[in-house]
């Protein structure tokens, strides 16, 4: 597993740290996105300026891509196998629950063109939807259940 993680960095030419490795097993660990503060839970031995530059090398060499989902804390999540550094784009929307504070990318769900005025110029595009998540649905939806048994 760990040989994995090293190659995975090293293709992204990231040098492979022990902190690096892991923050990365971490991250793939995570259905939802995560904050400089939920790292710090994790790994509270660790340093926080160390695991905030581990965040932003990991953003800078396109492993990761930081998500502003209004709740004043940026998360990240691992970005597609397919971004680049040069290219480091996440075109999916993200949507953030109302009810359990997570974060999550859905990759499948691509962000529609946006077409703007010919003397404007788009440097970044993100959409964030808010509502409920599946598994707060589902809990509500067993929670209605019990109560009408």
């Amino acid at each position: 597993m760990l040989q994995n993680l090293d190659m995975l960095l090293q293709e992204k030419h990231i040098r492979p740290t022990a902190m690096r490795l892991l923050v990365l097993d971490f991250l793939k660990s995570q259905r939802a996105a995560v904050s400089l503060n939920d790292l710090e839970t994790a790994f509270h031995r660790s340093d926080r300026i160390t695991l905030y530059r581990t965040l932003k090398t990991f953003e800078e060499k396109g492993l990761v891509h930081p998500i502003a989902d209004g709740t004043g804390s940026v998360k990240y999540a691992l970005c597609a196998d397919d971004c680049q550094t040069e290219n480091h784009q996440d075109l999916h929307i993200h949507f953030h629950c109302s009810k359990c504070a997570e974060t999550y990318c859905l990759p499948t769900t691509r962000i529609p063109e946006v077409s703007i005025p010919a003397d404007f110029e788009a440097e970044e595009v993100s959409l964030m939807v808010k509502g409920i998540c599946r598994n707060c649905k589902n809990e509500n939806a067993m929670q209605l259940q019990a109560k009408e048994q």
